[in-house]
């Protein structure tokens, strides 16, 4: 981990970073805590409707604004991320809050991807999934706030360390 750590810092992109001057570390941390707030805010109204908060309003009715957004949020929470790590990425090495925030992102990622693929999914954008469909929502909608609420904790404890 070492290793990568010091390639990412001394890396073009980490001259760059250290190079831009004095506030460019502040706008690149508040790019991504918007990032943040809109993948998980995205997220969070997602999630709750296949946990079944809200059976009254049609599953693509949340996901058809909200699914752009969330991937705009990660996009830009990703982006501005990996610039702020490279500023001075040999200073997390040892930080066990990395350990957990890089994999909680991993796998909220790949539930997205199983969730995509599911028939209840595809069935949930169309018309009212079965109720056996609506529990896998469900639990896909618990696993994915498990994934990316730990992502959030975890990222806040990195500065604690």
């Amino acid at each position: 981990m070492f290793e990568f750590l010091t390639w990412l810092e001394g890396s073009a992109l980490g001259e760059a970073m250290r190079g831009l001057g004095v506030w460019s570390y502040g706008v690149f941390n508040l790019a991504h805590i918007l990032g943040i707030s809109t993948l998980f805010g995205s997220v969070l109204l997602i999630d709750l409707r296949l946990l079944g908060l809200w059976s009254g309003v049609p599953v693509r009715s949340i996901a058809g604004p909200a699914v752009p957004l969330a991937a705009t949020g990660c996009a830009l929470a990703a982006l501005s991320g990996i610039c702020m790590i490279s500023t001075n990425a040999t200073e997390y090495d040892g930080n066990p809050f990395i350990l957990i925030k890089f994999p909680a992102i991993a796998l909220g990622l790949v539930n997205v991807a199983l969730v995509n693929g599911l028939p209840a999914w595809k069935t949930a954008l169309i018309r009212e999934p079965s109720r056996r469909q609506q529990r896998q929502l469900g639990v896909a909608g618990g696993t994915s706030l498990v994934c990316w609420l730990t992502t959030v904790a975890a990222g806040r404890m990195i500065g604690y360390w």
